[in-house]
This record gives structure tokens, C-alpha cells and sequence, in this order.
């Protein structure tokens, strides 16, 4: 099956693999033939002994992102997430000099080793610290690495920008109808445009990205805060296609008046898990890998067009619907950890709906992600291609749907125009998903993804076409948005100037409604509290404050009102 969940595609064709491979792979040559005899193995580990991390030294292996993230919604840091042992690694390396670690799972516990020799295989299966049960991933047949082997740390520190000026309101161009279809303008008008969110996609090429003028705004503002390429060999995320940038485009383009995706003021990390040259059950592997380090990073939200059911390149491979159940596949399983552990996980249902196939695939099956269907707007009917559920121990799957069919994106080219694919309906809804996570600060991952299935206009009565529905992700909002009154009560406009501002801010208060005024920064944490504001323009001192994106909210008896500012 093809992993890109795209039924067709505005871009140009991927280069033939042969030539690709002459040009990019000079440390790694892959044999694509099917039915090759494996050459990459999945060993599990059987613990974490003498391992040089602890729990204690976080540091050491999460950014302070990650950290704050967990200490925020009380998410334990545990042995699962010490990295693997690198002693195991290195005395695994040191058994024969062909052996490389292509990938790795500190959450499962797992490395996948190349090892083309079979006696090697053995010494590794007889090592104290492994199992003998080892699973075949891949055929492939590497050039001996010459050279030091460098081990790189799952964790990248980064700062995201939150104090970033942009224009109110939007013209959406042809991309209203996209956000429309869930309400998701409310929410933009309301200031919830993805500030101080990150969002990590995990895709397989994002050619043109760094250089199309469409795009450039989002470096000059900081918004693309990383990369990561997991495919061995290959050092270049801009490589191996368009389907990373196409899938991109829907959430974070902002031009006006051409296209502006659901999360535009989101900051974004690119890890580059799918290998554009090969359809092989180590991909998996690297799948998992990325949302460890997703974790890693602190992201709050992730989105993958990727999945994964049957390897034209390595059949050893092949899955049933029967492993559909969101625990026989590595990358089902850590998608399932990653929301546990406080990370929205959005991924494509599939386009096998017209196909043998017919279900969903992996990651989708897992459980507590929202695994996202196809749609068209016209008439809000499920796209033809849009993979079925349910999962096969029974759960609701796809959990929802979005905007799939007619979808606009931004190809490697720059041309905006429509494309078809629950590819591009995920990443619609990662969008907004990371908008309600910037409105309701104070609900975990798990929290947020159980309040987008219930607000799915079918919520009462799924089905294994659509789940639960399309979310109204407006009404999400009103219905959780913290206040002392009914939670359904439409949020009033809250004056507030000079924004930005300096040293003081002006609330107007005409109708003496407001009583109490509180100031939150972008992860929700209340930073000071005004009490008895009964004046018709209250005056707020802010000089204390440092420069940055902030939420003002106004409380009185019978209404809550929110504003952003930003303090220079």
C-alpha cells in the first residue's frame, strides 16, 4: 500500500528510486527486491540496569519544555523514559564491524540493528541483556560505516517564539470553507491562533519548504524551530518528496487573501520517519523513534499522514486486520504512550476505503489518538477513499473526520490548489486541536482529545464511516472554557489597550461588569490576579511582566471574558 495517505496529489513526481539513490545514498545502498532475506532486526532489551540516566537528572534526556510540560499536568517522569542503556549498544556494536543501530525505543525498550551476518546475530540473541526473539524488520544492505559512531541525543533544546505581532484577522482565501467546516474561525477570532504551541509532524519529505517565499515568514519569525532525518544514510528532511510540505501547508501557511492554515502562529519541528525509497516494516521503528522525541522536545500536539499495513519491499512484514487492535504494532503502541504522556497524537485514517484493505491501518488503530477520515465540504459527505473502522477489538475508529476531499495546500512549487487524501484532513484538525490547546490551558492531552470526539456532530450514535464526526471546534471551547457560570455562555469582547503595550493596560469596563482581572502566560500558569475592578477603565500595571504573549481574562458575576496582549 502506498504509506502517504493521498489519493491525488498537486505535486510533480518523485524522481525514479534508482537515480535517487546513486545521487543521495553514498553510506547507504538499499536492495529493494521483495523477499530478500532480512538483514535489520527488531532485539528487545530486558531492562535498563546500570543505566548512566535517571529519573532524577531529566535534564540529561527531555528539554525543559518537556519537563515543564510534565510538572504542569502531573505526568510522572519514569524509568520508560530513560533512554536506552548505551552500554547494551555499544557492546552490541562491538560484537562485529557491520553491525549499525538504525533506530531505537527507549519507551519499548528496543534497537533495531543491521546485521547481514547470521553467526553475529546469534552472539547479539546470546547477550545477557537481550532476547533471543528478535523480529525481522528490513533487507537492507549497508556499506560498512567508517568512522566514529556518534550517538545523538534524543533531546534538542529550543525556545519558541510567543511574542510575535500579526494581523488580528484573517483572509483565509480558499481555505475558509477547510476551517469553517469545524467553526475553527471562532477560535482564531477569539485570539487562539496556536501561540506557544508546538507541533511536531512526522512525515517523509518536505522538498521546496525552506525556499518558497509562501513559507518564509515562518523562519524569519522562528517558527521552525528544528529537523530531524531518522532514515539512515539520508541527511535532508527537504529530500524524499513533497508530501511533508503539502501536509504542513494546511496548518501553518499564513498569506493573506491565498491561504492560511488552521494553526498559523503555531511553531513547528519536522522529523523526517518515512523512507521515500522503500516500503519496509522498519519504518515502524523510525515512526516510534520520532514520537519519542517528540517527547523529548515538549511538543503539544502531533501530527502524522502516515501509515502502515502491508510492505511492498519486505512481505515478512505484512500485517492483518487482525493486528489492527492498537497494540501489535511499535508504532501503535508508542503513538498510544505519547498521548499518555501529554501529547495530542492526530493521525491519518487511510485511503483503503475503496480498496481490499478497506480498514484503518497504523498508527490509526491506536488507542487514544484521534485517527482523522476524509470529508468533502460541499455536502459534508465521507470521502469514497476515506479508510473504514472500526478496530478489530472493536473500539470507535476513525475517531472523527475533517476536510479531505478538495482539501487546499501549498505543493513544492508554491501553486495553491486542492488535493484529496485523509493526508491533508489530519493535518486540518492537528491545527485546531493545537488552537484548543492554547484556549483551554488547563486540560491534559488526553482531556483535550476526549472533548474533540464529543463535540463531533455524531457523537451519540458513531459509526465505523465517520466516528464520531466532524467537532465543532468552537463549541469545544464554550463548553470547557473555565467559568463560574453556565459553561455554553458566549464569551463577550474584552477591550484592552494600548496593545502591545509597555508599562500599564487599559480595560474598558463601561458596563461595570468586570470584577476580577487575571494574567496567565502561554501555558496557562496565572501570573497575577486584580481584585474589586469596578472602575469604567481599569488600569492594570504590567511593567513587572516580561516581554512576551500573554491571556488577559476579565471575570464578573455572569460573564468571562479573554483578550491576548503583548508586552514589549
Amino acid at each position: 500500500m502506498k504509506r502517504f495517505h493521498i489519493q491525488k496529489i498537486i505535486t510533480r513526481h518523485m524522481k525514479t528510486k534508482n537515480i535517487i539513490f546513486l545521487i543521495i545514498f553514498s553510506a547507504l545502498m538499499l536492495q529493494l527486491p521483495a523477499q530478500n532475506p532480512a538483514t535489520c532486526f527488531r532485539i528487545q532489551l530486558n531492562d535498563k540496569n546500570q543505566s548512566p540516566y535517571s529519573v532524577n537528572r531529566p535534564e540529561e534526556f527531555l528539554s525543559q519544555r518537556a519537563i515543564s510540560n510534565k510538572a504542569r499536568f502531573n505526568i510522572p517522569i519514569t524509568e520508560e523514559d530513560l533512554p536506552v542503556n548505551p552500554q547494551y549498544k555499544q557492546q552490541i556494536c562491538a560484537l562485529d564491524d557491520t553491525i549499525q543501530i538504525l533506530a531505537e525505543s527507549k519507551w519499548q525498550n528496543t534497537v533495531v540493528i543491521y546485521c547481514p551476518d547470521s553467526l553475529a546475530l546469534e552472539a547479539v540473541k546470546a547477550l545477557p541483556f537481550t532476547d533471543t526473539a528478535v523480529i525481522p524488520v528490513a533487507s537492507y544492505l549497508l556499506v560498512p560505516y567508517q568512522g566514529h559512531r556518534e550517538v545523538v541525543p534524543d533531546n534538542d533544546h529550543l525556545m519558541l517564539q510567543n511574542d510575535l505581532l500579526f494581523d488580528s484577522l484573517y483572509d483565509y482565501g480558499p481555505g475558509w470553507d477547510q476551517i469553517a467546516f469545524h467553526n475553527g474561525q471562532r477560535l482564531h477570532e477569539l485570539g487562539f491562533y496556536g501561540d506557544g504551541m508546538l507541533i511536531v509532524v512526522l512525515d517523509g519529505g518536505w522538498e521546496g519548504f525552506d525556499t518558497l517565499s509562501v513559507f518564509q515568514n515562518l523562519y524569519e519569525n522562528g517558527q521552525i524551530v528544528g529537523v530531524r532525518d531518522l532514515i539512515p544514510g539520508h541527511n535532508n528532511v527537504q529530500d524524499g518528496g513533497t508530501h511533508g510540505t503539502c501536509v504542513t501547508s494546511t496548518m501553518a501557511t499564513a498569506v493573506n487573501g491565498q491561504l492560511i492554515g488552521t494553526a498559523p502562529h503555531a511553531s513547528y519541528f519536522f522529523i523526517l520517519s518515512e523512507n521515500p525509497y522503500s516500503e519496509e516494516l522498519i519504518e515502524e521503528d523510525f515512526w516510534a523513534q520520532g514520537v519519542e522525541i517528540a517527547d523529548s522536545l515538549g511538543a503539544d500536539v502531533i501530527n502524522s499522514s502516515l501509515g502502515y499495513s502491508t510492505f511492498d519491499d519486505f512481505h515478512q512484514g505484512d500485517f492483518t486486520y487482525a493486528d489492527c487492535d492498537g497494540v501489535a504494532s511499535i508504532a501503535s503502541r508508542n503513538a498510544s504512550i505519547a498521548c499518555r504522556k501529554g501529547i495530542a497524537v492526530c493521525v491519518s485514517a487511510g485511503n483503503e476505503g475503496s480498496r481490499p484493505w478497506h480498514y484503518i491501518s497504523h498508527p490509526a488503530d491506536a488507542v487514544d489518538v484521534l485517527s482523522v477520515g476524509a470529508a468533502r465540504v460541499v455536502d459534508s459527505a465521507m470521502a469514497y477513499f476515506s479508510s473504514y473502522g472500526p478496530s478489530y477489538d472493536g473500539r470507535v475508529k476513525p475517531d472523527v473526520v475533517s476536510v479531505g476531499w478538495n482539501t487546499y495546500v501549498v505543493n513544492a512549487n508554491g501553486y495553491i490548489g486542492p488535493g484529496n487524501g485523509t493526508s491533508f484532513a489530519s493535518p486540518v484538525l492537528a491545527g485546531l486541536v493545537a488552537c484548543l490547546r492554547q484556549a483551554l490551558p488547563q486540560k491534559n492531552a488526553m482531556e483535550i482529545t476526549d472533548i474533540v470526539r464529543r463535540h463531533g456532530h455524531q457523537y451519540a450514535t458513531p459509526d465505523t464511516i465517520m466516528g464520531y464526526g466532524i467537532p465543532d471546534m468552537y463549541q469545544a471551547y464554550l463548553d470547557n472554557v473555565q467559568t463560574e457560570v453556565k459553561a455554553k455562555e458566549t464569551p463577550q469582547q474584552l477591550m484592552v489597550y494600548p496593545n502591545p503595550c509597555i508599562d500599564k493596560l487599559i480595560l474598558s469596563n463601561t458596563d461595570l461588569s468586570i470584577s476580577q482581572v487575571e494574567i496567565f502566560d502561554v501555558s496557562g500558569k496565572q501570573l497575577c490576579s486584580f481584585d474589586d475592578c469596578h472602575q469604567s477603565l481599569i488600569q492594570l500595571p504590567v511593567h513587572q511582566l516580561q516581554p512576551g504573549f500573554y491571556i488577559i481574562r476579565a471575570k464578573g458575576q455572569n460573564t468571562v471574558r479573554t483578550a491576548k496582549i503583548i508586552k514589549r
